[in-house]
């Protein structure tokens, strides 16, 4: 069997093509396939015998492996020989396993048939193997028991002017598009999960079919594609050899079935489940991929963080740490202008001048991580995402101190400072305890109504002497009652946020989920403009990382160091509740026989019909709605159940 006699010639693959997923094949990766002879098929079709068209005699050459193709006396290897002679079909296919990649670069394959096939899926290589799992160590070796399948994008050279090993192929003929229409639309259709199985069972497939196949006279190779399912594969990992276990096989036709009904179903993977009991595969769920993160970082449990950035970036910045702000009081009558009578002496004005001085303070956020973890954790880049924890949980702290403080004992060597109403002092001046001349004090009754804590809120606003339209910051909690408030013909007071807040003469509405940890706390009314920050250089957001030789540990850390306070006086709003015990509404019981309702007794509530106190039992006659509310002293739940409604 010379070459010169060979029916065709070509390169079957050439090395140093980049694949899709960033392997190469490296020169020599096949080199111990030269002179070897392997089956000549129709599109790589395994399943079935006639599809085999002849064989191919390969040639290891230092760019690649090039064949030579001798069509068999059959009437689909002649037909075959006639496309060639047409320059009908001019590209060639591999059919590989047994390959190994060393730092992603191909170095060893075995190459089980030459296909000949409508067009190259590239002008360059491509070797699907998405199910595996690389290594970047340049000194990792990988034995890969995944096939591929490797498009050359070379053409065909005819018989009657054989290749030399010094002559390229001539240029590939345009791609041609007429491949299976159903399948390729049954294929684009799946998932990647629904891929990586029909990588899987196709492999499988293939496997079952090299075992059965007959190949044409003259190959002395058959061992190459007959016995892989039971040859001795060599694992780098470990030391001599492993026996490659054989899996569950699938022919052609029962994954043509497949997925023909997978279509017909809408899910390849419930078709799979379907015919697994009349395909003899037990347990198939375990060919299916195992689950997969939806996002490629740790999701992180976190209260909603949009008021933060509101807070952080409407203060006014000052570019020194240390902030004094002077008053001048001229509301006292001796500020005051005076008549003059003749003769009688002029008196001076006395106008009060108040001060004060706030110091900065420092606020961190520290962690660290073992450079194994950093190292073994390759899902994702840990550091970025732990710079961006630290971050968001530092800005978070410098929010809250601003508007409420930190909340921690005075006592803790983690409480951010906070001078509160002293005249001088270092830290963050929190809204929520400042001085009176700085935040006018509004407080409720404990059971005061939506209606009420409306008006008593607009009443307060009248007092406000900042800059500009300021904004409420809320709990999520009492503006849902609010916005749940209705009135007698069951529509909404407030249809939007924005006709609330147009109500309450603020420019916008912010809710801070963080109040709700402040039981008593209604809301927060400031134009943050009026709040100064302030840091001298180097003392702004910044970061600093350090390894720990000792205990091989990155220790990263965020610091800023900066003051804090009101500057102007009624610039704030702080709207608080009393004081109250909490009442729970107990839902009054109805009797449709009688069409009577039973008024349950309750300390600390009241119950009303038509804003009528009522007790015991009460007939109706037609639909009635009772209501609870708390009485003086008492409250009752945010968002809990205060109305019901019956009919008759």
């Amino acid at each position: 069997m010379g070459a010169e006699n060979a029916d065709f010639s070509g390169y079957a693959t050439k090395a140093g093509l980049k694949c899709s997923d960033g392997r190469t094949i490296m020169p020599n990766a096949f080199s111990q396939m030269d002179g070897k002879v392997v089956p000549l098929v129709w599109q790589h079709g395994h399943g079935d015998p006639t599809n085999v068209l002849g064989h191919a005699l390969l040639e290891a050459r230092e760019d690649g492996v090039y064949a030579y193709g001798f069509f068999n006396q059959t009437e689909a290897g002649q037909h075959a020989k006639t496309m060639v002679e047409h320059q009908d079909i001019n590209s060639l296919s591999i059919y590989a396993n047994n390959l190994v990649e060393k730092s992603k670069n191909v170095v060893h394959g075995v190459i089980r048939e030459l296909s000949l096939v409508l067009s190259g899926a590239n002008p360059g290589a491509l070797i699907d193997n998405v199910r595996l799992a690389h290594s970047d160590d340049p000194d990792d070796v990988t034995e890969l028991e995944d096939e591929a399948v490797i498009y050359s994008g070379e053409t065909l050279a005819h018989a009657a002017t054989p290749a030399t090993k010094t002559q390229d192929a001539p240029p590939a003929a345009s791609s041609s598009d007429e491949e299976d229409v159903t399948v390729q639309e049954v294929y684009d259709s799946m998932s990647p999960e629904q891929k990586d199985v029909l990588h899987y069972m196709i492999g499988a497939a293939l496997e079952a079919a090299d075992n059965s196949a007959e190949h044409a006279e003259g190959t002395n190779e058959s061992d190459l594609a007959h016995q892989e399912g039971n040859s001795n594969m060599r694992n780098v990992f470990e030391n001599g050899t492993t026996e490659a276990k054989a899996g569950p096989t699938l022919t052609h036709d029962q994954i043509t079935t497949i997925l023909e009904d997978g279509k017909k179903m809408g899910s390849i993977k419930e078709s799979f489940l379907a015919h697994a009991a009349d395909y003899g595969i037990d347990d198939i769920s375990l060919l299916f991929p195992d689950a997969k993160n939806v996002t490629n970082t740790p999701q992180m449990i976190a209260r909603r963080m949009e008021w933060v950035s509101k807070v952080i970036d409407g203060t006014k910045k000052s570019p020194f740490a240390k902030v004094k702000t002077m008053l001048a009081d001229i509301t006292a009558d001796e500020a005051r202008a005076r008549g003059y009578v003749k003769g009688n002496k002029k008196i001076d004005e006395v106008i009060r001048l108040l001060r004060r001085t706030t110091g900065p303070t420092t606020i961190y956020k520290k962690q660290r991580l073992d450079r194994d973890d950093i190292i073994d954790i390759t899902d994702f880049d840990v550091v970025n995402w732990l710079w961006s924890e630290i971050n968001l949980m530092l800005l978070e702290e410098l929010a809250r101190a601003i508007l409420v403080g930190d909340g921690r004992s005075s006592l803790s060597q983690d409480k951010v400072k906070d001078p509160e109403g002293a005249v001088d002092g270092d830290g963050i001046r929190s809204i929520l305890h400042d001085d009176d001349l700085y935040v006018i004090r509004k407080e409720l009754v404990a059971n005061v109504s939506v209606k009420d804590s409306i008006k008593g809120l607009i009443r307060a606003m009248a007092k406000y002497r900042g800059s500009g339209r300021p904004t409420l910051f809320m709990s999520t909690a009492f503006l849902t009652e609010i916005m749940l408030e209705e009135d007698k013909f069951g529509r909404s007071l407030y249809e939007t946020r924005q006709a609330l807040a147009d109500k309450l003469s603020v420019e916008s509405i912010v809710t801070v989920d963080l109040f709700d940890e402040y039981d008593n706390l209604f809301c927060i009314v400031v134009n943050l403009d009026d709040y100064t920050i302030g840091t001298n250089a180097g003392g702004q957001l910044s970061k600093f990382d350090d390894f720990d030789i000792d205990y091989n540990q990155y220790k990263y850390l965020l610091e800023t160091r900066l003051s804090g306070g009101l500057t102007k006086p009624f610039s704030a709003i702080v709207v608080t509740r009393a004081q109250g015990t909490l009442a729970v509404a107990s839902a009054p019981s109805f009797d449709g026989t009688t069409d009577d309702i039973t008024i349950p007794t309750v300390t600390g509530v009241t119950y009303l019909i038509n804003d009528e106190p009522v007790t015991g039992t009460v007939h109706i006659t037609k639909t009635t709605e009772v209501e609870a509310e708390p009485a003086d002293g008492y409250y009752l739940e945010t968002n809990s159940t205060r109305t019901w409604t019956f009919s008759v």
